[in-house]
């Protein structure tokens, strides 16, 4: 925009440079060159001004766009951690339940000590092997969908801004 103001100001000066000589023409010539003069320079002022807000514009919506991508990232984040605390809640629930089990086992291998504590050991791991899985499948999943949310937001955000700059550089859009 400098660079057009200031090749606007030398084109205003050769043109008023120009006009100089012709001061002795009839004062009929000059008037419509003045006219004609001032109306193109309010035309460029226009024009400039016109520009700037567009580039306003454009700066606005980019806000908007972070903005929107902020939230949909808080919101994925938000998503993440309340499905990690639930399956928190599940694994720790799974593996209390395994645990009083197990102290029940305990009890009836009094009457058959070593078949009874050797099915109580096995019931034990694998209600704990369980649950972990579960957990670290929650987890997993809680991760992916926040992933997901994070690429089609980060996707969005970056066809926006290009479609965005595209019409700002008078490309067609499909």
């Amino acid at each position: 925009m400098v660079n057009q103001k200031e090749k606007a100001a030398r084109e205003t000066k050769q043109v008023e440079e120009a006009t100089e000589p012709e001061a002795a023409a009839p004062e009929k010539l000059a008037d419509p060159l003045a006219e004609l003069l001032n109306r193109a320079q309010s035309a460029y002022a226009a024009y400039i001004e016109a520009q700037k807000e567009v580039a306003r514009g454009y700066r606005d919506q980019q806000q908007q766009l972070e903005a929107a991508y902020k939230k949909a990232e808080q919101q994925a984040n938000e998503a993440c951690d309340a499905a990690i605390r639930e399956a928190m809640k599940l694994r720790e629930k799974a593996e209390q339940q395994a645990e009083e089990a197990f102290e029940r086992a305990k009890q009836k291998a009094l009457e058959t000590y070593q078949e009874s504590l050797r099915q109580a050991s096995e019931a034990r791991k694998k209600a704990i092997d369980e649950a972990i899985a579960a957990y670290e499948e929650k987890v997993r999943q809680a991760l992916e969908a926040r992933k997901e949310a994070i690429e089609q937001a980060w996707r969005s955000r970056q066809e926006s801004v290009e479609q965005a700059w595209k019409i700002f550089q008078g490309e067609k859009v499909a």
